[in-house]
């Protein structure tokens, strides 16, 4: 694959200063984020009930409404200011209780309920430096991968196979285990592949998870043990977008890791686009139709850059760099073609139990329809062109069920 010219380095964006919260998953920093996010809660909601309020106060006659108008701005602004200055003590408050309340946070299911809130608020929570928002990292087991300190220790422990997976929006690396079946440990002790796991905020945009995620793959192959001989990574939903993004950002950069990698696998991506986050991107236009209803629009729009993203599958930052990535309607993504020299796998699921049944080609495995899994479209530059002995539909499963399918495993047995 040809290098491009290198990617100028991105502008860091605008926050505003707040305290340095603890780092990792201490239990003073998983406190510190729910409180910095209960109180731009309150704020958030005492800022639409105002609007709403003046949205009716503004059909008062002006002798009457205005002073009515004032008292109630002067109410609301009281009550974000005494949110903030709560958080804002609450939060010096627990720093202080950081040796008494210990450093490991480790209550049940905060994995999953953190991988779900970053896929609904993910690129707030980094924009606000929450620490409840997810570092990109590549884990095994459900920790940060530790690699030998020098070239060829512990070889016997690494093969020269890699394979990477990643994971879906609103999940996590440890939930590509699903009723005690894991497609990575699947191929590491039938194919010898040593399996490493993705784990990333799925709020941010795809493009900026991509961009960094190629810049992992890049370090990660230039520190493994043993020479790499092949790369393969498998996608599941918006995992496949974020590695085909990879892709892009990785040759724009002259990274190394692509020369290394054989096979890309998708598992039910929306590579055009899912119907769910179209649907909701039609929430926000009914509710600005009126001015009593125009306030509710801020509550359509707190889905993350991610989810949006997943409209028409956007890999790139062009996609919405300087546009309100909430309009309806206006150009669609740039096509990115697969990359060139890497076999490219794809496996869609449908509900319906057979090639015959209408509900299940319509509704495909319940969140992305089976030719947007596929990678096919209508316009010939937009579609993938995934040739058809390396395309597969499995009936009966749903989007989830992707992860655990025995039809599934099979299909990565024989392509890998």
């Amino acid at each position: 694959m040809a290098a491009k010219p290198a990617k100028p380095a991105k502008a860091a964006p605008a926050a505003r200063v707040r305290p340095v919260a603890p780092s990792g998953s201490s239990r003073v920093a998983d406190l510190i984020g729910a409180t910095r996010l209960a109180a731009s809660a309150v704020g958030g909601v005492a800022e639409l009930a105002e609007t709403l309020h003046m949205a009716v106060l503004g059909n008062i006659a002006a002798p009457v409404g205005r002073p009515l108008a004032r008292a109630s701005a002067l109410v609301y602004r009281s009550v974000r200011g005494v949110a903030g200055l709560a958080g804002g003590g609450l939060e010096r408050t627990l720093a202080r209780l950081q040796p008494l309340l210990g450093e490991r946070s480790g209550w049940s299911g905060r994995e999953a309920v953190l991988a779900a809130l970053n896929g609904v608020l993910g690129d707030q929570l980094a924009r606000d430096n929450n620490p409840l928002a997810i570092p990109m990292q590549l884990r095994r087991a459900g920790v940060l991968l530790a690699l030998p300190d020098a070239p060829g220790a512990a070889a016997t422990a690494w093969s020269s196979r890699v394979l990477v997976l990643a994971h879906g929006l609103c999940m996590n690396d440890l939930q590509w285990r699903r009723n005690s079946h894991d497609h990575g440990a699947l191929l590491e002790r039938e194919r010898g592949y040593t399996p490493v796991y993705l784990h990333y905020n799925t709020g941010r945009h795809i493009s900026e998870n991509g961009d960094e995620f190629a810049h992992k793959l890049e370090a990660l192959l230039a520190q493994w043990p043993v020479p790499v001989a092949e790369l393969v990574i498998v996608g599941h939903s918006m995992g496949g977008l974020v590695a085909r993004s990879a892709c892009h950002y990785g040759a724009q950069a002259g990274h190394r890791w692509l020369a290394r990698l054989s096979k890309l696998v998708f598992l039910g991506s929306p590579h055009h686009g899912a119907p769910l986050e179209r649907g909701g991107n039609w929430v926000h236009l009914l509710t600005e139709l009126t001015p009593y209803t125009a306030p509710f629009t801020r509550l359509a729009k707190l889905r993350s850059a991610g989810i949006t993203d997943l409209r028409h599958g956007s890999l790139l930052d062009d996609d919405w760099a300087g546009r309100d990535r909430f309009a309806h309607g206006g150009a669609p993504p740039a096509p990115v073609p697969l990359p060139a020299g890497v076999a490219c796998y794809a496996v869609a699921a449908t509900i319906g139990k057979d090639a015959d049944q209408l509900s299940g080609r319509l509704a495909g495995d319940g969140l992305v329809p089976l030719a947007s899994a596929l990678g096919r479209h209508p316009d010939p530059q937009r579609s993938l062109d995934i040739p058809a002995e390396r395309q597969a539909t499995v009936y009966g499963v749903n989007h989830m069920e992707l992860l655990d399918a025995p039809q599934v495993a099979m299909h990565l047995l024989a392509w890998l």
